[in-house]
């Protein structure tokens, strides 16, 4: 909610899911191109932040390698770092989420 806000507040549109099955589901049927990012939850009932991440790199489809995948976590030692890092994911950011920090990010990795 409080993430949704934040890209509210910046103008982004966004879909948000509640599990990870749900998030690999809703890329697989957008068209390439459709989002720009996604932000997964680690820990997310019916599949982890990091399987669902596995499965959308795994896809045959051109932006399945190159969207960038943001993990939000309240884990943030290195160990879950690392293991987000081997998950597929392009960055790591720590909840509570920091608005500044935030967009930080997300201008590195998008602009």
């Amino acid at each position: 909610e409080i993430l949704g806000e934040l890209l509210m507040m910046r103008g982004a549109a966004f879909k948000v899911v509640t599990d990870g099955q749900q998030a690999v589901n809703e890329f697989k049927r957008a068209e390439p191109g459709t989002y720009d990012a996604i932000f997964m939850d680690i820990q997310m009932p019916v599949m982890n932040g990091y399987e669902a991440t596995r499965l959308i790199r795994g896809m045959n489809r051109r932006d399945a390698g190159s969207i960038p995948i943001f993990a939000m976590t309240a884990d943030a030692f290195a160990e879950d770092i690392a293991m987000a890092r081997q998950a597929g994911m392009d960055r790591h950011l720590s909840k509570p989420i920091d608005a500044v920090s935030l967009m930080q990010e997300i201008t590195r990795v998008l602009i």
